[in-house]
């Protein structure tokens, strides 16, 4: 059969290396799935199907240094995960049996207990057998934390199948940065990551097991799995097998490009995730141990997990250029090049300059203040009424004198500034069935919020001070007492600390344990993702798209905002049921929308006014090395992709909750009535963006942003405005004076 594309060079820094216990892998293996009824008579392989496929080289290549039982058992694991993949192909897509498929899904939960003890149900195919006798054989040497985070990933890897189903029956391509974001969340290598911490011993502490760098190292290594198999993969996958999940296909569709082209593009989008984990693991994970006070043993079981994805991702590689399963006839005629030595797909001189050096230089070349002209807007069809709470003019004066006592004004903003943006007219769409009273700390929360993202890029951001920025979040968080919300009034010193604790003692106090707990780590999360724009700002570097996606959901306050919705709801519903599949996805749908309406309104205000890198049409051209135009239509595309999944949700999903809870009338009143809120919440985004004086080409020109930092608000240098917050905390009488409202 003739190749659809010739395969790209490859960026790949790290050498493969051969685990010694390779054949005894390869002899287990045989006998393991002989055992469990993979091979002759199974429908699905012969014994010349997995020899050829040869799983056991894959295993000695990603996990060159463990020992033979452990490397058996991975073997297994990687033998089972390709069975099922093909079984699942046979059975359910290769029939469009969605049906069928979902309930195959479903049971295979069953076979991953936490407790041993609770056992398992009998097997009925070998899928099933294969899952209850890998769990048991690697759980016992593991911790609950790592059973809990594997087997979310193990759901994840199997339900990729059936979201894979749904769009070959819909017949649907997926939107490249939806793609990419599913891929990741529903691919194997996050998977494989919790592999990699069995295999190297190197479990990640609790502590930082969930951190947002361990998060992005492990994502960066998973996109970078998933990318590199869909160019290996694409023949077999879309030719062969009709699958509609491939990256090189994505592009294809939304470019309007060749495959050759498509398949280049996926490969520079590889060698910048890459080029993501080696930033990740230089930069931030070093930091991380230093901040957490890691002991030495854990940051060693850290190095041992980043060596281990550097292991498997060159290793995997070398795999893919081997295996029958693969398109790979250039790439093993460009290894006998080098006499096939181990490895050597490394020491290609191409691999470090040309396009690899260009996909690097994209991330961090951006020029600032370029000149784009207006905003282009694409027709925001949300079939949602606006309604709007009576209260807006009086919870708008009432927030403005507010901030005015709280001292947020006279340095970056004044009274006409905050006048213009009219936070309580956001909060009227937002939720127009609130009191005067919920409407007035509503917009106070979206006060403060704006005005600290406002503040940050301008006190830390332009003199790159880190260090100032994290002693303040370091005081933020200490406000933030979830067993006593009130104590945080005496510890506030500056304006932004004031205001915080006023409104976190107003807001938490009425609150339960558990909703304190939740609002807090939402207000954590926003503040988390400040402190990551100004990394980004200190490099002068624009974020991936999936990885901004993610956090712009946090810099957004979108997390904020829903929380301040769910306490009406509290008593009415179970707190299970926001934790549910169907409540996430639903909640970040339609979060995605009202902060891509903010970046189609903000985008001439942050790139040529602000000289800002974080905004998804600039993120897109410089990940996919497009254009405005091409720009705007992806995320225009992701906008609506996301709309259709929010009424989806809410049609079909969000019933199947009432008998899955249990819901009375009372109950099924609540969930549709917070569903509805998120019709307001996006109804009066959009309201607001439109008729408020902040995006809009003629506002810009006539000073609609914050003030030039003043003299006595700017560091002279990195950490001063540590020292001087210090100064301010070792004498209180001058926050007056010398505080940082400038007043």
């Amino acid at each position: 059969m003739t190749q659809p594309f010739v395969l790209p060079d490859f960026y790949m820094p790290y050498p493969a290396r051969l685990n010694p216990h390779l054949e005894a892998a390869r002899v287990h293996s045989r006998e393991w799935a002989r055992e469990m009824g993979m091979l002759e008579g199974s429908g699905i392989w012969e014994l010349s199907d997995l020899d050829a496929h040869d799983y056991a080289l894959l295993c000695s290549y990603t996990h060159p240094d463990c020992d033979a039982e452990a490397l058996s058992l991975v073997t297994d694991w990687y033998v089972w995960v390709f069975f099922f993949d093909d079984h699942f192909l046979e059975e359910f897509k290769r029939t469009l049996d969605s049906d069928g498929g979902k309930a195959y899904l479903e049971r295979l939960a069953a076979f991953m207990p936490m407790d041993l003890g609770d056992g398992f149900p009998e097997p009925t195919n070998q899928v099933e057998k294969g899952l209850a006798d890998l769990w048991a054989r690697t759980v016992p040497s593991m911790s609950y934390g790592w059973r809990e985070r594997f087997a979310e990933s193990t759901r994840n890897l199997l339900n990729e199948s059936m979201w894979e189903l749904v769009n070959m029956n819909a017949g649907r391509i997926a939107n490249p940065v939806e793609y990419i974001e599913m891929r990741r969340k529903v691919g194997g290598a996050p998977w494989s990551a919790g592999i990699i911490e069995y295999a190297a011993n190197a479990e990640l502490p609790p502590a930082v097991a969930t951190s947002r760098p361990l998060r992005v190292l492990t994502d960066a290594f998973a996109d970078g799995v998933h990318l590199r198999n869909d160019l290996f993969s694409y023949q077999r996958e879309v030719e062969d097998e009709g699958e509609l999940s491939n990256g090189i296909l994505v592009l294809e569709t939304f470019l309007g490009c060749s495959t050759q082209e498509a398949a280049e593009t996926v490969n520079d989008l590889l060698t910048s995730r890459l080029q993501q984990f080696e930033n990740t693991a230089l930069t931030e994970v070093p930091a991380l141990c230093l901040d957490k006070g890691l002991s030495a043993e854990e940051c060693a079981r850290i190095a041992a997990y980043v060596k281990g994805l550097q292991d498997w991702q060159s290793g995997g590689h070398e795999w893919h250029m081997r295996s029958s399963r693969y398109m790979n006839k250039e790439a093993e005629a460009r290894h006998s090049m080098f006499g096939g030595v181990l490895g050597t797909s490394a020491l290609d001189i191409k691999n470090l300059f040309g396009r690899p050096a260009a996909a690097r230089l994209r991330s961090h070349a951006h020029v600032p203040f370029e000149r784009v002209g207006p905003s282009v807007l694409p027709d925001f069809d949300i079939p949602f009424e606006l309604a709007l709470s009576p209260h807006h003019a009086e919870a708008r004066d009432l927030s403005v004198a507010w901030a005015r006592r709280m001292g947020l004004l006279g340095d970056i903003w004044d009274e006409q500034k905050l006048l213009g943006y009219d936070f309580a007219l956001c909060s009227a769409g937002l939720d127009p069935d609130a009191t005067i009273e919920e409407l007035e700390l509503h917009a106070e929360w979206l006060t403060w919020g704006t005005y600290g993202d406002d503040y940050y890029p301008l006190v830390y951001g332009r003199p790159r001070d880190l260090a100032g920025a994290r002693v303040a979040h370091a005081r933020f968080l200490d406000i933030l007492d979830a067993d006593r919300p009130e104590a945080g009034t005496a510890l506030a010193v500056t304006p932004m600390e004031r205001s915080l604790a006023d409104l976190w003692a107003r807001t938490a106090g009425p609150m339960s344990p558990y909703g304190r707990r939740s609002f807090r780590r939402a207000v954590e999360l926003m503040l988390e993702s400040w402190l990551w724009e100004l990394l980004n700002q200190a490099q002068h570097r624009i974020p991936d798209p999936v990885d901004y996606i993610e956090m712009r959901r946090h810099t957004f306050g979108s997390e904020l905002t829903v929380s301040l919705g769910r306490m009406r709801h509290a008593d009415a519903l179970p707190p299970e049921i926001f934790r549910t599949g169907t409540m996430s996805a639903l909640e970040n749908s339609a979060m995605d929308y009202g902060m891509l309406i903010n970046d189609f309104f903000s985008y001439q205000k942050e790139i040529e006014y602000e000289g800002e890198v974080h905004n998804l049409l600039l993120v897109v051209q410089r990940f996919f090395d497009c254009d405005y135009p091409a720009a705007v239509r992806i995320a225009d595309d992701l906008m609506r992709s996301r709309l259709r999944q929010f009424l989806h949700l809410k049609e079909t999903e969000i019933p199947l909750l009432y008998e899955e809870f249990g819901l009375d009338a009372d109950g099924r009143a609540a969930l549709d009535a917070y569903v509805k809120e998120f019709e307001d919440w996006i109804a009066g985004i959009l309201h607001w963006h439109r008729n408020v004086r902040r995006y809009s080409d003629e506002s810009l020109r006539g000073g609609s942003l914050p003030n030039v930092v003043p003299s006595v608000l700017a560091s002279s240098g990195p950490g001063t405005a540590a020292l001087r917050l210090a100064q301010l905390v070792a004498q209180p009488s001058l926050a007056p004076v010398a505080g940082l409202s400038g007043a």
